[in-house]
C-alpha cells in the first residue's frame, strides 16, 4: 500500500495525539495505538503499542492493506 497525503496525515496526527488506528495486513485488522514512524533498509516501520495489552507492533508501511482512523 501507498499512503496518500491524507493517510499520511492521519497517521501524523494519530502519533502526536495519541489516537487509535485501525490497521489491516493480509487479511488481519489491528487497533493500535502509532507512537512513531522509523526507517529501516529504506523501508518505512510504524512502531505501535496494542490499546488493550500494550504490547509493541512494528507495522511496514508497504505490507498494509489499509490504515482509517477509529472514531
Amino acid at each position: 500500500m501507498r499512503l496518500s497525503t491524507v493517510q499520511y496525515d492521519l497517521l501524523e496526527r494519530a502519533i502526536v495525539n495519541g489516537s487509535r488506528l485501525a490497521i489491516r495486513r493480509r487479511g488481519t485488522e489491528y487497533l493500535v495505538i502509532p507512537e512513531r514512524l522509523r526507517l529501516e533498509h529504506g523501508r518505512e516501520i510504524i512502531v505501535a503499542r496494542h490499546p488493550s495489552t500494550g504490547h509493541r507492533l512494528d507495522l511496514v508501511l508497504d505490507e498494509l492493506d489499509q490504515l482509517e482512523p477509529v472514531r
